[in-house]
């Protein structure tokens, strides 16, 4: 395939025609993109972003591909893997890190030196810029702090490449941080990087906290290496939960192809092979059939559908 003038500017040896996508979700479904490149810096995930937008080229970030289903027929233009991970924590706490940093490897890293902050995250799959994305959030189940957090409690600011082309540092005001939502789902503005304040800790106090966090969330989750999923599917119902709906209509274990809803979380589809997008989405409108003329419940999938299907 011949590289389109818009990507002319970007390392050709980090630009990969007809890609498939899936293995890069932890769905592990999805069709190939036309193009996708690594972008391994945040001044090169810029770069990147700017060059498709004047090219007219359409183009969309992945970071880890958690909360997303690809379709089958794969996914038009530029796909950019975020991969721009470099980070450092300061004297006094403050953590920097570029948006394609695995949270988990953050966490480890931060837990081993002391810090606090991030520890509640262990186990989640997200990117920082993921992170920032959906406001990041865990129901801890300790009864000390029996509550959920969420990542804007540690956040600073960030320097974004806004939906006008511009490089800039915004705060919490403009992110707008809500449960599952932020600016960024009303927006093309994009994460570079970002900036959180830890607070010193006792290791080995954080370390239990590691280990409480994901024995909780084993047993309730099913585990990716296995059955891989995309997390939950829909939204929060408050008060009610989409997954006891989902259970009380009988569906756990219902699949349809290699697609299934979670025995263990009704909330989660997994992927028992070879599922397709089409599975997915055959199973999302069941379920909602079923909840809808069960108990009146209206279910809104959270999960971002990327592609064409």
């Amino acid at each position: 395939m011949t590289v389109p003038s818009a990507l002319s500017t970007l390392d050709a040896s980090r630009l990969t025609p007809n890609a498939p996508l899936a293995p890069f979700t932890t769905f592990q479904i999805g069709g190939p993109a036309d193009w996708l490149y690594d972008a391994t810096s945040a001044d090169d995930l810029a770069a990147a972003i700017t060059a498709a937008r004047h090219g007219g080229l359409p183009w969309f970030v992945l970071g880890l591909g958690a909360n997303v289903l690809i379709g089958d027929r794969g996914v038009r233009g530029l796909v950019i893997r975020n991969r721009a991970a470099a980070h450092t924590i300061s004297p006094d706490g403050v953590l920097w890190s570029e948006s394609g940093a695995v949270v988990q490897e953050l966490v480890l890293e931060t837990v081993r030196g002391g810090w606090s902050g991030l520890e509640h995250y262990i186990g989640i799959p997200s990117t920082v810029g993921g992170a920032l994305w959906q406001n990041l959030h865990f129901l801890s189940p300790a009864p000390e702090r029996e509550r959920t957090m969420f990542i804007s409690e540690v956040f600073a600011d960030c320097d974004i490449l806004s939906a006008e082309g511009e490089r800039k540092t915004v705060d919490a005001d403009y992110i707008r941080f809500g449960y599952d939502d932020t600016v960024f789902h009303h927006r093309r503005d994009v994460v570079l990087s970002a900036r959180f304040r830890l607070t010193k800790d006792d290791p080995a106090r954080l370390h239990r906290i590691l280990q409480e966090n994901l024995s909780w969330r084993g047993s309730r989750h099913p585990w990716l290496g296995i059955h891989p999923s995309a997390g939950s599917i829909f939204q929060k119902i408050e008060g009610v939960g989409a997954g006891r709906l989902i259970d009380q209509c009988g569906l756990k274990g219902f699949r349809v192809g290699d697609a299934q809803i979670s025995h263990i979380h009704a909330n989660i589809m997994v992927n028992l092979g070879r599922a397709s997008a089409a599975d997915v989405r055959a199973l999302i409108a069941h379920a909602q059939q079923a909840v809808r003329e069960r108990f009146g419940y209206e279910l809104t999938p959270e999960i971002g559908f990327i592609g064409e299907f």
